[in-house]
């Protein structure tokens, strides 16, 4: 493989490394490189945003979820056609779940799995030379992680910038740029994090911004003449079974994460995903043989989907006869009723008959191991799955359908039941990764 890589990485979250990411990206696309994008674990709004300034899908990375040897098949789908993968890690750099070595979640696992070189973005506001001490931290925190360079951001003034860069220089850190404060180029947020790559007023525009930025700021050269090659794919490692030999897929405002790596997955095997749009109230089509209802922000569009009555009875007629499955906020359109976050209530399809409330936020987060108890899409009854879940809604009434799941968390603590299963109808709230590379105790 002849694609060459290397991750952005931060002591945290909010360091500003999916805005290093995107200027890098759009200034490599920008200079006729083909480039392309994956991020370091469970995420969708990450991703979407770097398809954008690609043109081509993202892929996750996830050291705990997915297993070498799926991890390699991921990578070989990100790295398609490419000449150089930049690699958004989540959180910081080193932050994972309690587990075995490499198999925490952190980039960090990624950067030692993969080969690859580590740009470190630093928010150097609110001090000077101590940012030399923390990169300096970073650099010998782990063996086998390469902290390659920094990217100073949130730069006051030249003074300022001279000021760290002299403390870097003298502790052998190579500084690739600096980044100054300006809250322009930041992207805008909403509840569950940023908002969706195609609800931004002027993404293109945003995205030209952030290239200008990169020219700039940075030394974009310097900063790919760091990337490795990445080490060759074993393709075909399992990762989710295709529910369906052509699988209608919705996709809209209300329905749009689902991961890229397992449609990849399912094309690959042999599937064919056919979208279709519960906003504009269309049916899943009558020639697909399972129905997959992903996660998103159906709490946003509520009462259009209450009167949704084609896509309703299109998909009750469909369910009668084939399975369909809901993640997340799949599930929810799936219950009786959604109560959206200024109290009202909404009716849902009713295949299942459970009900869910946003007036009273409540996060869950976090990894998921799921022993299926029933067969459903995710696979037959027994299947062990990889997931997470992110969400502030809250089942207020659990309904009389039978669990689908039995789930423990990241380190292996149980938490229970999950999800329903009525008839040929399933859904939770976690988000499948993968199918679990070996058996959890």
């Amino acid at each position: 493989m002849s694609t060459r890589g290397l991750i952005i990485g931060a002591p945290r979250s909010g360091s500003g490394k999916t805005t290093l990411t995107l200027a890098l990206l759009a200034a490599a696309r920008a200079r006729g490189l083909r480039v392309r994008a994956a991020k370091s674990g469970p995420d969708y709004i990450d991703p979407a945003f770097h398809a954008a300034a690609t043109g081509k899908p993202s892929f996750n990375l996830d050291s705990w979820a997915m297993g070498p040897a799926q991890l390699d098949a991921v990578a070989g789908f990100a790295a398609d056609a490419a000449d150089i993968l930049v690699v958004e890690s989540s959180m910081g750099l080193f932050d994972g779940v309690a587990g075995p070595e490499g198999r925490t979640g952190a980039g960090a696992d990624l950067a030692v799995g993969l080969g690859l070189p580590v740009v470190l973005i630093l928010d150097v506001s609110g001090h000077s030379q101590s940012a030399a001490a923390v990169a300096r931290g970073f650099a010998l925190h782990r063996n086998g992680v390469n902290i390659a360079g920094i990217v100073l951001n949130r730069v006051a003034s030249e003074r300022h910038r001279e000021g760290v860069a002299s403390a870097m220089a003298q502790a052998g850190i190579h500084v690739l740029g600096a980044i100054p404060r300006d809250a322009a180029i930041t992207l805008p947020e909403r509840h569950l994090g940023l908002v969706q790559a195609l609800e931004h007023p002027d993404l293109q525009k945003h995205l030209s911004v952030l290239a200008e930025l990169a020219e700039n700021c940075l030394d974009i050269s310097g900063i790919f003449a760091l990337a490795t090659p990445l080490a060759a794919s074993r393709m075909g490692a399992a990762l989710l079974p295709p529910p369906g030999q052509r699988v209608a897929m919705a996709r809209d405002a209300a329905f749009s994460f689902i991961y890229a790596h397992v449609l990849e997955g399912w094309r690959r095997a042999g599937s064919e995903i056919v979208f279709f749009s519960p906003l504009a109230d269309k049916s899943p089509p009558e020639d697909c043989d399972a129905c997959w209802l992903p996660g998103g922000y159906p709490e946003l569009h509520a009462g259009q989907l209450a009167a949704a009555r084609r896509f309703r009875a299109g998909l009750a007629k469909f369910a009668a006869r084939r399975p369909v499955h809901g993640e997340c906020g799949g599930y929810m359109v799936l219950g009786a009723n959604l109560q959206s976050a200024d109290g009202q209530w909404h009716e849902m399809t009713g295949l299942l008959s459970h009900e869910t409330s946003f007036a009273k936020r409540r996060m869950n987060l976090g990894y998921r191991q799921a022993a299926m108890l029933a067969p459903s899409p995710l696979g037959p009854a027994g299947a062990r799955i990889r997931g997470h879940e992110f969400h502030y809604a809250a089942v207020v009434n659990p309904g009389v359908d039978a669990p689908l799941a039995e789930l423990r968390d990241g380190v292996g603590k149980m938490l229970g039941p999950s999800g329903g299963k009525r008839g040929q109808v399933s859904g939770a709230f976690f988000h499948a990764i993968a199918a679990a590379d070996f058996v959890e105790e």
